[in-house]
């Protein structure tokens, strides 16, 4: 992989989407979980709702109808705690909102389809795996595709039967796409769950610092934000996927070559995840 052309030993790269490769800062699914807690009368700072960020969709309502400040203010407007027929009637009216936003927060991250064409020059297949539904996967690869960005393949989480911190996404894909070992495979995402999927799948893991959930900005408020600060949040989203299970941590995924030419090397001398 180092040299010019060369073929590369890591047969795939697994690519989370919001966060990673579409949607600058992962603003999308915040915007619709935001809408739909307010719609039941209840209020959750941006900062609570991205702790779970990259879970399947339903499990991330459940989680959050889960957190002591949502459960007080939904005791004070309903007299009881939230129980599972609320996170099925909020997941309900999840789905479209999603469907609303996906259409707005699509965006392919700059450099992404860029660095997806060297990754597949080099032999690599690429492999997405996601926390949306399959509707809202099939929206943004549709509306991905139009800007220059694909997979070879992408599941949701209802496609293989649950979805992070469980690899079985990986998995499935791995046997469609004819990539093995999952050891010298790569997973690439900007959340604590793609982290976990990534090392139960026994993969190497890459976490995104600047692109997704940790920095919560989308391009143009980056660009917008002043260097001390913008150090800072990258600094904070490292520790945070570090301490999560990355092995490696880049800006983006315009940044991740580097990285892959190092775990290529490890992985060369033998070296596993």
């Amino acid at each position: 992989m180092n040299g010019s052309g060369s073929k590369s030993i890591i047969p795939a790269v697994f690519l989370d989407w919001a966060g990673t490769v579409v949607d600058h800062g992962s603003v999308a699914p915040v915007k619709a979980l935001e809408a739909v807690l307010a719609s039941a009368g209840v209020s959750v700072p941006p900062a609570v709702i991205r702790r779970d960020m990259g879970l399947a969709k339903k499990d991330h309502v459940r989680r959050l109808l889960q957190e002591d400040e949502v459960v007080q203010q939904w005791m004070n407007l309903y007299g009881a705690k939230p129980v599972e027929a609320d996170v099925d009637q909020l997941y309900a009216q999840l789905a479209p909102k999603m469907m609303e936003t996906l259409s707005v927060h699509s965006q392919v991250i700059s450099g992404v389809s860029e660095t997806a064409a060297q990754l597949r020059a080099r032999g690599m297949k690429l492999a997405g795996t996601t926390g949306y539904t399959r509707p809202m996967l099939d929206t943004i690869e549709k509306l991905a595709a139009q800007q220059g960005y694909a997979t070879d393949a992408s599941l949701s989480p209802e496609d293989v039967g649950a979805g992070r911190p469980f690899p079985w996404m990986c998995y499935q894909l791995a046997i469609d796409l004819r990539v093995y070992p999952l050891s010298s495979c790569v997973k690439v995402g900007d959340t604590e769950s793609d982290m976990c999927e990534g090392r139960n799948a026994d993969m190497w893991t890459i976490g995104v610092t600047r692109s997704g959930n940790g920095s919560g900005l989308t391009e143009l408020e980056w660009a917008n934000t002043d260097a001390l600060e913008q150090n800072r949040i990258v600094a904070r989203a490292a520790k945070e996927l570090t301490h999560a299970g990355a092995h490696y941590t880049a800006e983006s995924v315009a940044h991740i070559m580097p990285v892959l030419n190092e775990i290529e090397a490890r992985i060369r001398r033998g070296e596993r995840p």
